[in-house]
C-alpha cells in the first residue's frame, strides 16, 4: 500500500497527464455530508466487502477517511482482494482541510 500526503494527492489531481484515481471515501454518510473532497465516492467501510465488485481493480484507488486509520484498513483489504494500485490518504480529510483546502469544514 502506498501512502499519500494531502499535498501529494492534490498534485496528482492537478496533473492532467496522470490517470485520475478513484477517491474512495470510507466514512459514514453524516461525515461525508459534513465535508468531503470533490468527486469522492462514498462507500462506508462496513459496506466495502459487499460492494468491492463496483470498483475497477486496474484503476488507482485512494482510500480516504477522517484521519487515515479506517482508510488504511480498507486499503489493506483491497490489496488482499487483488487491487494493485491502492493508496491511503494520510491525515484523511482533516489533513486535506488543514493542508490543501482551508475553507473545508472540519469536525
Amino acid at each position: 500500500m502506498n501512502h499519500l500526503s494531502p499535498a501529494e494527492l492534490a498534485a496528482w489531481l492537478a496533473d492532467a497527464g496522470r490517470t485520475p484515481p478513484l477517491l474512495l471515501d470510507v466514512r459514514e454518510p453524516w461525515e461525508y455530508q459534513t465535508c468531503h473532497i470533490r468527486d469522492a465516492v462514498l462507500m462506508p467501510m462496513g459496506s466495502v466487502p459487499a460492494r468491492q465488485q463496483e470498483l475497477e481493480p486496474e484503476r488507482p484507488v485512494v482510500c480516504i477517511c477522517h484521519h487515515g486509520a479506517r482508510s488504511m484498513q480498507v486499503a489493506a483489504f483491497l490489496e488482499r482482494a487483488g487491487f494493485e494500485q491502492v493508496h491511503n490518504l494520510t491525515g484523511g480529510v482533516h489533513g486535506w482541510a488543514l493542508q490543501v483546502d482551508p475553507g473545508m469544514p472540519t469536525y
